[in-house]
């Protein structure tokens, strides 16, 4: 049990006590909160003072975060437990699994059923009594059409899953695998095939006194090529970049995949190599030293200085043999004027395949509007979602046929 100190504010007696209570909270939705943070907080609100909402919110957050991915989930969570009673209403009422015929619909926001199920404890509101059994009507449903839990999760948006609903995603991806056909090298090799070997050939004939009495052929050695991926780490795309490199590290350290090797790296305000820390086994500790090493995490975008930067440090590094490029941004550049359709362009002409995966396609209503995405759009093989299970399965499929091109048709279509 925790002994609470000393608190010397008069108009809030209860506050050390409701700190508490709203630590655990943050605890129970995935935040490693201990007794001395506990602690530290109360320390510093009795030092900050409780005069505006401002400062007790940033004086809890500089207590209770210590990453970048925990911020979103503090956020749903000081808005649920101290500002908005009637928000946490519509949140119990958004996880009750009832038809809504006339409730009004409203989609959640990133990490807000992460919070309402740490504040609700596993517990649902009272639902109305059921009928007497004299009463009921029997009704026989034909389910027989209805998608299975794991199919729906498989729709379901990254950014709208619950904790336990993301824990399931998460082990679905790292089963999920991502072939790749090889492709044949400049170097061959001594097996039957449709080249002319004139050297071997030639040898046989001195053997035999000069006589030829057949033609030895050889064909082009396979190999695979390199996956290159990288991944926009920006505010807009935070829930979806961190749940597909835990699925690129799946990738990486899965024995046969296919790939020869595998480059990753991320961008916001500026560009990180992470390829060493995806190949940690742990994946955990992969992504915590990888969310060290980019120190931009849910920050601005500069898409066209960083896609400049990695033509121009990295390119001939990671891109040589024809390498695969799998881009995964929301193309909301901050700033689409400076260079980024060249950008773009040079990037495509060093690869072999550039799939753009855009969370921004799960909208029926997406249209090209915004200056980034014109200007990246023609320059990219295939313009595929990336925004749940199913657009990654749907990955998979593209990488298999170099001839895909996803939505990018349509899309240039509405362009013209």
């Amino acid at each position: 049990m925790v002994k609470l100190p000393e608190l010397s504010l008069p108009d809030d007696p209860k506050l050390a006590q409701n700190i508490t209570h709203f630590a655990r909270a943050l605890r129970k939705a995935g935040l490693p909160i201990g007794p001395g943070r506990v602690i530290d907080a109360i320390r510093a609100v009795e030092v900050a003072g409780f005069t505006k909402k401002r400062d007790f919110y940033w004086v809890l957050h500089a207590c209770f975060v210590s990453k970048p991915e925990e911020r979103a989930v503090f956020g749903q969570m000081f808005r649920l437990y101290w500002r908005d009673p009637q928000y946490m209403e519509k949140m119990m009422a958004m996880m009750l699994p009832a038809v809504r015929g006339v409730q009004e619909e409203r989609t959640a926001q990133a990490a807000e059923k992460r919070a309402a199920q740490a504040l609700l404890d596993g517990q649902l509101p009272d639902l109305p009594a059921p009928p007497d059994a004299d009463d009921a009507v029997e009704i026989d449903i034909d389910a027989s059409q209805t998608i299975s839990a794991q199919e729906r999760l498989k729709t379901l948006d990254f950014e709208q899953m619950s904790t336990a609903e993301m824990a399931a995603a998460k082990r679905m991806l790292a089963s999920l695998r991502l072939p790749v056909s090889p492709v044949l090298s400049r170097r061959t090799m001594a097996r039957p095939g449709d080249l002319a070997d004139w050297r071997r050939t030639m040898r046989a004939a001195i053997r035999r006194g000069g006589e030829i009495n057949e033609f030895a052929t050889r064909r082009r050695r396979p190999r695979y090529p390199n996956l290159v991926v990288i991944c926009d780490i920006s505010g807009s795309m935070a829930s979806y970049s961190r749940v597909i490199l835990h699925f690129l590290h799946a990738v990486a350290n899965r024995e046969g995949q296919g790939w020869a090797q595998i480059h990753a790296f991320t961008f916001g305000t500026r560009l990180t190599n992470i390829t060493r820390h995806l190949r940690k086994r742990d994946v955990d500790a992969a992504l915590a030293a990888a969310g060290a090493e980019a120190q931009d995490w849910e920050g601005g975008t500069r898409i066209g200085e960083c896609l400049t930067q990695f033509n121009r440090d990295w390119s001939r590094r990671v891109m040589g043999q024809g390498a695969v490029v799998l881009l995964i941004t929301d193309g909301l550049d901050r700033d689409p004027g400076a260079g980024l359709g060249a950008a773009m362009e040079r990037l495509a002409l060093t690869a072999r395949q550039l799939i753009w995966l855009n969370p921004l396609l799960r909208w029926d209503g997406f249209a090209p509007k915004a200056q980034g995405i014109v200007e990246m759009l023609p320059h990219c093989s295939s313009f595929r979602a990336g925004h749940n299970i199913e657009a990654l399965e749907g990955l998979a499929a593209a990488l298999s046929s170099p001839d895909d091109v996803g939505q990018k048709a349509r899309l240039m279509a509405m362009m013209e």
